[in-house]
């Protein structure tokens, strides 16, 4: 799980996976991965890892997943080029790449332009 945040995503995708498999949720947030720890602490599985990585650098062999997910993150990615590269290259042949993210499809309006630009200066 790429950009996991609190970790809820990965912590589906590991009962999804069942007793056989695993799950690991990268974050570049330290804050966060330390929420996603304490969320797993709630719960009883023992398959899922949290690490810090970027997305541009993720720190596993090659072919080493069957399935990468990521949402609500690709847009924040500063190379998504990279990024994607890195997805393909740890991810098995065959295997499948999941991504949920927001994308704008036409012109916002004057005043939520101006709310957009004076919160990301």
């Amino acid at each position: 799980d790429i950009g996991c945040g609190g970790g809820l995503d990965t912590m589906i995708a590991a009962k999804m996976a069942g007793p056989a498999g695993r799950a690991v949720g990268t974050d570049v947030s330290l804050d966060m991965l330390e929420r996603a720890k304490k969320n797993l602490a709630l719960t009883h599985l023992d398959s899922v890892t949290f690490l810090e990585s970027s997305a541009e650098d993720l720190p596993f062999p090659h072919q080493n997943f069957d399935v990468i997910i990521s949402s609500g993150v690709f847009n924040l990615i500063p190379d998504k080029a990279k990024a994607l590269k890195e997805a393909f290259r740890v991810l098995k042949a065959g295997g499948r790449l999941m991504m949920a993210d927001q994308i704008l499809t036409g012109h916002l309006s004057g005043d939520v332009q101006a709310r957009v630009d004076n919160w990301s200066g």
